[in-house]
């Protein structure tokens, strides 16, 4: 009997820049030297004492299954991260702990969108909330958020998205994957929109942390009563404390929601990793100061590849304000022939920076954004100097 894939998987677009890892890594394995500005995630290693915190909870045999939702201790400690932090007053019952970030916002997208119903996303955007809303057979709507307004989205972009059908709206502050930080006008301007429209608002805050020049992090959800009632705040472990592979992420939310959310969770990976939940847990409660020398070195790459990016020719690079990420528009290259390579789009473009520079890229069109490529700057000092001077050699030939 033949497989029938369902519609809502079946309308998910497969990545094209698989493309572009594949080529880097069948290029690897013949032995040439690429070099990767493309990476998710903190080069530093995990701090030790999280580590201790796992290992501990192993030798003291917490390796079995926790409440769906997460360890009790964990999610006060959550919730009290949230009032010390954010100004936001959340009951542990609001909380719920997930397989990282990116299972929050599928769960929140499972428990509140029904098929049919429209989500709008400021784009550029995290190249997974379009598909997410796919897969539970809503519509992503995107609406750009211009580079010349520090991709900040307009009030009018978002009315002219509007519909009848429109059901969310969801982004990220600071973003992925242009460093971003929206401003309180933008926020407001979003909380006023969501509630003339009646609409849920996802706020995913992720990188808050990982902040310069004197940014600040603002939650939606600290604007208003109103604002907060009709915000899912996400967030996680894996950018700010290097715990990617820990797999450690959680939201919070009107009880309701976050109730609906846990069922969701509990018929599909029931609870996060237990010893992870542990060491989750030490990390949050520790001074928070441990984080200093971890900023002040992404803060340093950032000057110098933001810098070394918009030197270059025909590229563009705003100075980004958040996360690790720098998100240069190289679209006045495009219908030219560089170093024997058609540029066309971000997909051509990238394959150029590949094989002509061997430096590896994410082009912008998996972030809705074809005029640009996304770097990050979560690696060492001097990849960026090699990658900076490997990009300029190749572009001025």
């Amino acid at each position: 009997m033949p497989f029938t894939i369902s519609h809502f998987v079946a309308s998910v677009a497969p990545s094209a820049t698989l493309a572009v890892s594949a080529k880097a890594a069948a290029m690897r394995a013949d032995g040439v030297d690429v070099l990767s500005l493309s990476a998710g995630e903190p080069d530093f290693d995990t701090p030790d004492f999280i580590k201790d915190a796992a290992i501990k909870a192993i030798r003291d045999g917490k390796t079995k299954y926790t409440d769906v939702r997460g360890i009790g201790d964990l999610r006060a400690a959550i919730a009290a991260k949230f009032k010390r932090e954010n100004g936001l007053s959340y009951s542990p019952e609001e909380v719920l702990v997930s397989c990282g970030a990116k299972q929050s916002v599928y769960n929140v997208f499972h428990a509140l969108l029904n098929p049919g119903d429209e989500v709008i996303i400021p784009a550029p955007c995290w190249v997974s909330y379009p598909e997410m809303a796919r897969l539970v057979g809503a519509k992503p709507v995107i609406v750009p958020a211009p580079a010349e307004r520090d991709f900040n989205p307009t009030r009018e972009a978002l009315e002219r998205a509007a519909t009848r059908r429109t059901r969310m709206i969801v982004f990220s502050t600071p973003g992925n994957p242009t460093g971003a930080v929206f401003s309180r006008a933008t926020l407001e301007t979003i909380a006023d929109f969501a509630r003339a429209r009646d609409l849920l608002i996802i706020s995913d805050e992720i990188y808050e942390k990982l902040l310069y020049d004197g940014a600040q992090h603002l939650s939606i959800a600290s604007l208003s009563d109103d604002a907060k009632a009709r915000t899912v705040v996400v967030n996680g472990h894996s950018k700010t404390y290097a715990m990617t592979g820990w797999r450690i992420g959680y939201a919070a939310g009107p009880r309701a929601v976050i109730h609906a959310m846990g069922n969701i969770q509990s018929h599909t990976t029931s609870n996060p990793n237990t010893p992870a939940q542990y060491a989750a847990l030490a990390a949050l409660t520790a001074d928070q100061k441990f984080l200093d020398p971890f900023i002040a070195a992404f803060d340093r790459r950032r000057r110098a590849l933001a810098e070394g990016l918009a030197r270059l020719p025909g590229v563009a690079c705003r100075m980004p304000q958040g996360a690790f990420y720098a998100f240069p528009d190289f679209s006045a290259l495009y219908g030219r022939k560089i170093g024997g390579f058609e540029v066309r789009d971000s997909l051509t473009c990238a394959t150029a920076l590949l094989e002509g520079a061997h430096v590896a890229t994410v082009p912008g069109e998996g972030f809705c954004a074809d005029a640009h490529q996304r770097f990050s700057y979560a690696v060492r000092d001097s990849a960026i100097a090699d990658g900076l001077a490997r990009l300029a050699k190749f572009l001025a030939g």
